[in-house]
């Protein structure tokens, strides 16, 4: 049997041609996968711009006043002059209590009132000694006190101009003292208590202007102003309190609603990013930001500051001027480059 060498070189020849081939072929489409496989991203331009320094608080509204309306001693409720609701004015009568006892005493202060007559009159002309005329006279003060306060506390008035929000007696009750008979609160103005927190405690001035929310009314603002600031800061939560006053002519408003605070601390010129830059890191509440530059994306850790609609401010992490990934996050790493989408 003859060999044809010729033919065996030649299909040999063919064969280490088609291989060299096929590597090239292989090695030229994993090249272009390789070029490919840069993840894309959309970018946006960032830049520093003055910022509203806005902080909001929450808070409870509360009256002004809150005055409780009792007699000073157990006493029978003679009449009830008012309900829950009624508007009062200062110095309006509330509450008639029993007067039996201010009847007795006052025929004893009416007759002590004309006993020390006459003993004045003995007095002038020396028949009465100067210590008797003084015992009296210490006496009929004393009585006089004594029915001016059961007075008091007969006709109950109202102290300020308000509202009644409580009635805890009926006529014919007698006052036991556990409660008042009635609750009586200013609702014009009305204050809020405020918690601010340590690095504002030197911007906020008693009279500084800020606006309130109540949940009950949506968007609707309200003006209000500080009116007192506590001089000392809570060790434990590094916030010191603030009361804010609303004018609340209207009476719109009313203790016990929920309200929000949003005072104003001027303007900081801090970056400001579209929110959709933001990233957070899974399992922890640190937040993100992908800053592009020559080809590569840099996985810098960023401080939040306020949320405006649909971007944020930064406190830090992001310099002026930089560019930011908008789009594509997902597939980023630290460092890795990318293929910019216009």
């Amino acid at each position: 049997m003859k060999i044809n060498f010729q033919m065996m070189a030649l299909a040999a020849l063919v064969l280490t041609a088609s291989a060299c081939s096929s590597k090239s072929e292989s090695e030229a489409t994993t090249a272009q996968a390789t070029q490919t496989e840069k993840p894309k991203v959309k970018l946006a331009k960032v830049s520093v711009r003055p910022v509203d320094q806005v902080a909001e608080y929450t808070a409870t509204v509360k009256a002004d006043v809150v005055n409780k309306i009792a007699p000073s001693t157990p006493v029978r409720i003679k009449k009830i002059l008012v309900e829950v609701g009624d508007q009062v004015k200062t110095g309006q009568k509330l509450v008639e209590m029993d007067d039996v006892n201010s009847t007795s005493l006052k025929y004893d202060l009416d007759h002590m009132e004309t006993e020390f007559k006459r003993i004045d009159e003995l007095y002038k002309v020396g028949g009465v000694s100067k210590s008797d005329w003084e015992n009296m006279r210490t006496n009929l003060d004393k009585l006089r006190r004594s029915y001016a306060n059961m007075i008091e506390n007969t006709q109950l008035v109202s102290p300020i101009n308000g509202i009644v929000t409580a009635r805890n007696y009926d006529n014919g009750d007698l006052y036991s003292g556990a409660n008042p008979v009635l609750v009586v609160e200013q609702i014009s103005p009305v204050k809020l208590m405020v918690n601010v927190s340590e690095n504002n405690f030197p911007k906020v001035k008693k009279g500084d202007k800020v606006s309130v929310k109540l949940d009950v009314y949506g968007d609707e603002e309200f003006a209000g102003a500080v009116d007192l600031i506590y001089p000392t800061i809570d060790a434990a939560t590094r916030t010191f309190p603030v009361e804010v006053k609303v004018a609340n002519a209207n009476q719109r408003i009313r203790p016990g609603m929920f309200a929000r605070v949003i005072m104003n601390f001027g303007t900081a010129d801090h970056v400001v990013v579209p929110d959709m830059a933001v990233v957070k890191q899974a399992g922890s509440g640190d937040r993100y930001v992908y800053v592009y530059e020559n080809g590569k994306v840099s996985y810098n850790k960023v401080q939040l500051g306020r949320r405006m609609d649909t971007e944020y401010e930064l406190l830090s992490g992001v310099d002026n001027n930089s560019q930011v990934v908008i789009a594509g996050q997902k597939a980023l790493l630290n460092g890795m480059e990318v293929t910019v989408e216009k």
